[in-house]
């Protein structure tokens, strides 16, 4: 499953996102968005889980939480359209 993880701090690193959500289950890539002129992150970030029932209760889990000074925002990713 394809989660997106927004209101991220705009230092977080992908390694910190992929190990907050192992504690729910195997990840397959956390990917964090940069801006491609200025290089600096857009605040929010992809995570893959193989899992359905782990990702479902890592979005469950960490939706609304406070993660580096920041309430994340968790949920299933949309399609891009």
């Amino acid at each position: 499953m394809n989660i997106y993880v927004g209101n991220l701090n705009y230092a977080v690193t992908e390694d910190e996102l992929r190990n907050l959500f192992q504690e729910y289950g195997a990840v397959s890539s956390a990917r964090v968005i940069f801006d491609r002129m200025t290089q600096r992150s857009k605040g929010f970030a992809f995570v893959e889980m193989p899992d359905d029932s782990e990702a479902n209760n890592a979005i469950d889990a960490l939706n609304g939480t406070e993660f580096m000074g920041r309430s994340m925002k968790v949920n299933q990713a949309r399609e891009r359209r």
